[in-house]
């Protein structure tokens, strides 16, 4: 009986010691999230409902659902809503087509796979600010588009300087610039596919597209599900391209939720109204999110 009350006070001590140190090692991680995350989204909810100005913030006082349904009469406010919207419309599909198109073709070729690789990673690293500099170089009047546009006898185009092209031109940027991140998830599982299921098709003769349907596709579902909301996700975002490159216009046609946001609490300091937009924004992208994967996933039998 004694050994086994020290046996069991020498466990409990053991676990404790354990629990302290691995509550050493979450711990300052907690605290940093709670920080820099939950803190501030408590306080983001609670600015929503009032009229916080941060160079004056004595005069604060509780407005309720005033911030609210004063957004959705903003015609700023839904133009930015409508075209964030129509961003995530061009860019999700085209992004995800081509960041699939880009791993089937590295995972394909038997050769400089290293190269390719690395060349179409480079982008990703790119700071967005360069990026959309370089772009604002490409897209000009006598950039390198515009002079390839002339040698097949197509017009200069005016591109980010257009109220009808400049969404169109971010976006495309944009693909450009963010789909060798997900090629790289793409081609991870691809090469995770195991090479006996190709050769079992191949033994009945399986056509290539067979194999493509009924081996490929299958197998990168999850992946696929998890790219599209990433990138979706990712698209709702946008604001460092418009703010560099057009500065939301011409005509606020590149005006965005999140540019939105920015403009009205860090520039205009309506923290309120920006903490309004921001929970607005937050939900919808939720239930949007949700929404896609259970369209895209799995449905119960």
């Amino acid at each position: 009986m004694v050994e086994n009350t020290v046996g069991k006070r020498n466990s409990i001590t053991v676990e404790k010691r354990n629990s302290i140190i691995g509550m050493s090692f979450f711990g300052p991680a907690l605290v940093l999230m709670a920080i820099f995350l939950f803190i501030p989204m408590i306080l983001t909810f609670v600015f929503s409902f009032t009229d916080y100005f941060a160079l004056n913030p004595s005069l604060t006082s509780f407005v309720g659902l005033e911030n609210y349904i004063s957004l959705f009469k903003d015609k700023l406010f839904i133009q930015a809503f409508k075209n964030t919207i129509l961003f995530v419309i061009i860019i999700v599909p085209l992004q995800t087509g081509l960041a699939f198109g880009l791993a089937l073709f590295i995972d394909r070729i038997s050769y400089c796979k290293s190269y390719f690789k690395l060349a179409f990673f480079i982008p990703v690293v790119m700071s967005l600010a360069v990026v959309s500099t370089l772009w604002m170089q490409i897209y000009s009047t006598e950039g390198i588009l515009n002079n390839i546009l002339g040698w097949i006898g197509i017009d200069p185009q005016p591109f980010i300087y257009s109220a009808k092209q400049a969404l169109p031109s971010i976006a495309f940027m944009s693909i450009w610039q963010g789909a060798g991140y997900q090629m790289l998830i793409f081609l991870g599982g691809l090469q995770a596919i195991s090479p006996s299921l190709y050769e079992a098709a191949e033994i009945d003769n399986a056509s290539e597209w067979a194999k493509f349907r009924y081996i490929t596709l299958p197998a990168l579902k999850p992946i696929m599900i998890f790219v599209l909301i990433t990138i979706t996700i990712g698209a709702f975002k946008m604001a460092v391209q418009p703010m560099v490159m057009t500065g939301g216009g011409p005509s606020y046609s590149t005006y965005t939720l999140v540019y939105n946001i920015y403009q009205t609490g860090t520039v205009n300091w309506e923290i309120g109204i920006a903490s309004a937009m921001s929970m607005i924004f937050a939900a919808f992208v939720i239930v949007l999110t949700i929404i896609q994967n259970k369209i895209t996933g799995d449905k119960e039998e």
